[in-house]
């Protein structure tokens, strides 16, 4: 007889890449809950506790941890330990002290980026759709799962917005037009930051944009990966991780390691 309803499991040779686990680190991984992020896109507290962060040793530890109610994503305590954290997710953990910005780093890994208590107080939300409910109450959908009602009628889709994460409410709209500050959260270039240089659109197919980062080189990717973080006349609104996302070739990897005395 097969297999009956959804999976309640996930070995940690299925985990995807960008959670960063060591294949011979056991058999499981955590299979995080249904929440605000796709599985292959989001990372489960259990994860962020244990491998990132070592305050935890077990998954018991982290349980223990999220019930003690000292976990809060997006200002909200969290007590299920497998909850889904996922791309500009704002984690705090006010015994330590600490405050982090979930993004990706130039090789499309989650990454763990320390911001201050100022930062902490919002997130950027990108529209994923815009309509008007059946009682004529016009909402937009983000890309974290929340709805957002009688928004900015200039707020179309892929534009991002800044959200207040106290009250919910968005303040700053950030729009998709060439010449933004963008950043790629999917694909062979995710986590790359640059300049939004050219859209080409095909109807029926996937629209291609391409994006110049401040070393000059250009890259393409699909329209659904853009992610604007900046406008066009200003930096961006968030601070970026170590590098600032520009991608290092192997080379210049090499020669970086060869001047830290790490090879």
């Amino acid at each position: 007889m097969g297999r009956r309803g959804p999976q309640k499991h996930l070995k940690r040779i299925n985990a995807p890449h960008q959670w960063h686990l060591g294949k011979m680190g056991g058999v499981w991984s955590t299979r995080p809950s249904p929440g605000p992020h796709k599985l292959r896109e989001c990372l489960p507290l259990t994860v962020i506790l244990k491998e990132r962060l070592k305050y935890a040793l077990t998954g018991k530890e982290c349980m223990q941890i999220a019930m003690e109610r000292c976990v809060k994503v997006d200002g909200k305590v969290r007590t299920d330990h497998c909850f889904p954290c996922g791309f500009m997710d704002v984690i705090e953990l006010e015994k330590a002290s600490d405050r982090f910005r979930l993004l990706y780093d130039t090789k499309g890994r989650f990454i763990l980026h320390r911001i201050n208590r100022e930062e902490a107080g919002f997130k950027l939300c990108r529209i994923q759709k815009v309509y008007i409910t059946a009682n004529k109450i016009p909402v937009a959908v983000t890309h974290d799962g929340r709805t957002i009602r009688y928004p900015d009628p200039e707020v179309k889709v892929n534009d991002t917005v800044k959200v207040d994460i106290a009250t919910g409410k968005m303040s700053d709209i950030l729009k998709f037009e060439l010449g933004a500050t963008v950043t790629l959260n999917r694909g062979r270039n995710g986590g790359r930051v640059g300049t939004l240089m050219h859209v080409e659109r095909h109807d029926g197919s996937f629209s291609i944009v391409t994006v110049k980062d401040a070393k000059g080189h250009t890259f393409a990717t699909r329209l659904a990966n853009v992610f604007v973080i900046g406008a066009s006349s200003g930096k961006p609104l968030i601070t970026l991780p170590k590098g600032g996302g520009i991608k290092k070739t192997i080379l210049e990897e090499r020669a970086e390691a060869e001047a830290a005395g790490r090879i």
